[in-house]
């Protein structure tokens, strides 16, 4: 009479375990989906306003949590959401608040420096003198010819707000390749 008592209780015994573990990968899965969807996320390239460093295409690496810790400095690749574009854009950092920014002759100078830029394509239309004003940034794509680029180059669009980054560009998932840095200033 005991083993059958026995024989009843294994299957109950084993559902349960096969729940139990059924719930700990829902679990689980739901708490990685948090963490990517929060912390790193993927995006992707449209248009070439990032060429030659981005093309159209390019599926993006980007890192979120940093912007709990920093703020974008010269050079960092960034997502930016713009609600009057309304939808996302990937710049380079060239300028930050209260940086003067100047375009002549095609060259960016920022602060009276001209910036070394290696990874650009094109040449910039001039542009007088800007100030960046208290949490904004000066974005540009590295295609800097003419209508190529939505950037702050654009009165339409100007600094952003740093509160509008979404989060920084780290890598090239597809195609598998680094973002070329800028040279220090």
């Amino acid at each position: 009479m005991r083993e059958e008592v026995l024989e009843l209780r294994q299957p109950v015994i084993k559902k349960k375990s096969e729940v139990w573990g059924w719930i700990r990968f829902i679990l689980l899965l739901t708490l990685a989906f948090i963490l990517i969807n929060n912390m790193i996320g993927l995006t992707k390239v449209s248009g070439n306003s990032m060429n030659p460093s981005l093309q159209n295409g390019n599926v993006l690496l980007m890192n979120k949590i940093s912007l709990f810790f920093s703020t974008p400095k010269y050079g960092d690749v960034v997502v930016i959401k713009d609600e009057r574009l309304g939808f996302s854009i990937i710049k380079r950092v060239i300028a930050v608040q209260g940086d003067r920014v100047l375009i002549r002759d095609g060259v960016i100078f920022v602060n009276e420096t001209p910036l070394p830029e290696l990874y650009t394509a094109g040449k910039s239309e001039d542009m007088d003198v800007q100030t960046i004003p208290s949490g904004h940034l000066f974005v540009v794509g590295d295609n800097r010819n003419l209508g190529e680029s939505k950037d702050s180059r654009d009165p339409s669009l100007g600094p952003v707000h740093i509160k509008d980054v979404k989060g920084y560009a780290v890598f090239s998932l597809f195609p598998m390749h680094s973002i070329a840095e800028p040279l220090d200033l």
